[in-house]
């Protein structure tokens, strides 16, 4: 099979001729039709620090996907030849604490898709049965492209009740513009959304803010003020990861506000916890998604509303062929608001670089079933 590739010790990656995975019988094999670009597989094309401290290379990157199962092991149940898939990334251990309690999105021995072991950068991906969300009708190869990174969006979105709340996110890339449209469908009052780049600003009111603001030109208080707010925000989404944003956000919150933080931070962010204390307010760290309460959340969601459909598929602005994976991450690389896909459908023109002839052991995922 074709896959991107990626030795360790350096930038980049290449598209080789790959062995195909190997399954056991708890395991679900997937012709993968879109991967979606993310952060994490920029740091890992680049090979930075994080990169090499995290990821278990040589392997195939990648953990955003859509697809059609090809096979089931001879023990899955519920799971058909043909359904149309995504996937959980998080493979956890299932026997400890949390796993054992239903908390599997806390498990802390948790592998990553594309991170420790073969992801969906590649023409057919393998994954334990129990980490296989299969769609209904209305989601497109695109859309199913975009759960993992929806989930996210769902996950943090939805940590508190937010029915009539008003809502400041911060950070208008693809996972806050998805929770911006999460928190429209989910019935916000007011929503207020910053980041610094025009065109995030411009998608963010086109999927449901009311009122976006370029902090690097004004204040979330003035917002505020125009949509007439007495009193702060009552939720905080923080999507961005930068230190000013966590801090302008809390600054802005109602007495009893509650913070889910999303983006992560390249630098040591500075609370003012006295703030924190006296206002008695709530903060609450968010990775991945809820195995698998989010994926349930998402799905209905999705499914019975089309302007949830129609502002999430907005929202892929490029589309490669498998050819020109290059200009893909180069086009993602760029920052532009919305989603960069990959389809692996569309094999002319490519070019090979390499030949990767061993397999991924089965255990790699079977041992490690959600």
């Amino acid at each position: 099979m074709l896959a991107l590739w990626k030795r360790p010790d350096t930038a980049g990656f290449e598209l080789v001729e790959r062995g195909m995975p190997a399954m056991g019988s708890d395991d679900v094999l997937i012709r993968v039709h879109r991967t979606g670009i993310c952060g994490t597989d920029l740091h890992i094309e680049s090979w930075d620090p994080w990169a090499a401290g995290a990821v278990d290379a040589p392997l195939v990157p990648g953990h955003e996907f859509s697809g059609e199962v090809v096979e089931v092991g001879s023990r899955v149940e519920g799971i058909s030849v043909g359904a149309a898939v995504s996937g959980e990334g998080h493979l956890v251990c299932g026997t400890c604490r949390n796993c054992r309690s239903g908390r599997r999105h806390l498990c802390r021995h948790t592998r990553g898709l594309g991170v420790n072991l073969d992801g969906a950068f590649a023409e057919y991906v393998v994954l334990p049965a129990t980490n296989v969300w299969v769609h209904g009708d209305q989601v497109t190869p695109d859309l199913g492209a975009l759960f993992d990174p929806l989930g996210n969006a769902v996950h943090t979105a939805l940590s508190f009740p937010i029915l009539g709340e008003d809502v400041l996110i911060t950070g208008c890339g693809p996972i806050g513009l998805m929770a911006i449209a999460v928190c429209r469908v989910a019935g916000a009052r007011n929503i207020v959304a910053t980041d610094v780049v025009a065109d995030r600003l411009e998608k963010a009111l086109a999927v449901g803010a009311d009122r976006v603001v370029d902090v690097s030109k004004e204040r979330v208080a003035d917002a505020q003020a125009e949509l007439g707010m007495l009193e702060g925000f009552d939720i905080g989404l923080e999507m961005s990861g930068q230190a000013a944003a966590a801090s302008e956000l809390i600054e802005n919150l109602n007495t009893g506000g509650k913070v889910a933080l999303l983006g992560l931070p390249s630098t040591n962010i500075e609370i003012d916890w006295t703030k924190v204390i006296t206002r008695m307010i709530t903060i609450k760290g968010i990775y991945g998604r809820e195995m698998f309460d989010t994926w349930h959340h998402a799905s209905a969601m999705v499914d019975h509303s089309p302007e949830l459909r129609g502002a999430l598929e907005s929202l892929v602005t490029a589309r490669f062929p498998l050819a020109s994976w290059q200009d893909a991450f180069d086009t993602a690389r760029g920052g532009a608001a919305g989603k960069v896909l990959i389809d692996w459908t569309d094999t002319r023109d490519v070019v090979i670089t390499g030949v990767v002839d061993e397999q991924a052991p089965v255990t790699a995922h079977a041992a490690t079933a959600a």
